[in-house]
């Protein structure tokens, strides 16, 4: 029964994410909102949903191992993954000025939580993400947030040149498009559910541990929308969601669902996550290279590139299940 649970949930994610994105970038297209902006906003909080919801039920069913694993597994996911198989797709590209200052608080971030966790080592406590960095990262999401929010109304005013796009503008229905976002975020949060739900207990009927599980499973499947997203607004040309959803949903992962988990219930951390904390930054460090480090005005990932990316992901799946 759980696999056909799983089917089913795969069926809810890809149908939810192509609505989604049809309804998201038509919105940004009548606003004149740039579509990376709805990247980083309405479209990675939407597909964080389901990583919120796991995180808050585990928060507050005490399961710290499946918080913390969740908001790692899924970063790190995002980063190899998503980007990796969408770019093997379709090679992503999109101008270095749109995501340059998203990607440095990306890394900033995940550099923050580090510093966080483990700088108690250094004088002598237990590695917890307590109510105090909790209330820091929730700060910290309020800041970004109106952040987005200040670069939107900035570019709101932008003007389309193109007479025939103009009028393609003018026909577009908010109203219709609203619908079709909530309908594509309703999928999405559905499917990834049923996904997680049925995949957890696959795992644990072959006896992988909470933490684990918070890695691999719960993480892959919460991150499905992100996955499903990005691919096919990458095959639409929305190339500015398909990169943005990722650094939106990084961000908000750690700031947002860590912060509001840490409140509800301070979280130990594991001294073995270290090297997960580390492996995220150390990629997200090859993600840059890999997008700014070449000539040009864009950037691109390549097909190559994304065949590094997911290699990688392999390669750290591979060692966390043996290290577990």
């Amino acid at each position: 029964m759980n696999y056909i649970i799983l089917i089913i949930g795969f069926a809810f994610l890809i149908k939810g994410a192509d609505i989604f994105v049809d309804g998201a970038a038509a919105v940004a297209k009548k606003l004149g909102i740039p579509t990376v902006i709805v990247g980083l906003t309405i479209v990675s909080l939407g597909t964080s949903a389901p990583e919120l919801a796991i995180s808050l039920i585990s928060s507050v069913q005490g399961n710290n191992g499946i918080t913390i694993g969740n908001v790692l597994g899924s970063n790190i996911f995002n980063t190899l993954m998503v980007l990796g198989v969408t770019s093997i797709i379709m090679p992503i590209v999109v101008k270095k000025a749109t995501v340059l200052k998203d990607y440095i608080i990306t890394l900033l971030v995940a550099l923050a939580l580090l510093v966080f966790t483990f700088g108690q080592v250094i004088v002598g406590y237990e590695p917890i993400i307590g109510r105090l960095i909790g209330s820091i990262l929730i700060i910290g999401c309020i800041s970004y947030t109106i952040y987005l929010i200040n670069i939107t109304k900035n570019t709101n005013n932008n003007n389309l040149d193109n007479q025939e796009e103009q009028e393609t503008v003018n026909n577009i229905n908010i109203g219709k498009c609203i619908i079709k976002i909530l309908v594509g975020v309703s999928g999405v949060i559905i499917g990834g559910k049923l996904v997680v739900d049925s995949a957890t207990n696959i795992a644990y009927s072959f006896g992988m541990s909470e933490k684990l599980v918070g890695l691999t499973i719960v993480a892959v499947g919460t991150s499905l929308p992100e996955l499903v997203t990005s691919m096919v607004a990458a095959i639409k040309g929305e190339n500015d969601i398909a990169i943005g959803n990722v650094l939106g949903s990084n961000i908000f992962n750690i700031l947002l669902i860590l912060g509001v988990s840490a409140l509800i219930n301070p979280i130990p951390v594991a001294m073995t996550l270290s090297f997960d904390m580390i492996f995220l930054i150390i990629v997200t460090l090859i993600l840059g290279g890999f997008m700014f480090l070449g000539k040009g005005k864009e950037l691109k990932l390549s097909k190559v590139e994304g065949v590094c990316l997911a290699t990688l992901y392999i390669g750290y799946v591979i060692y966390i299940v043996m290290r577990n």
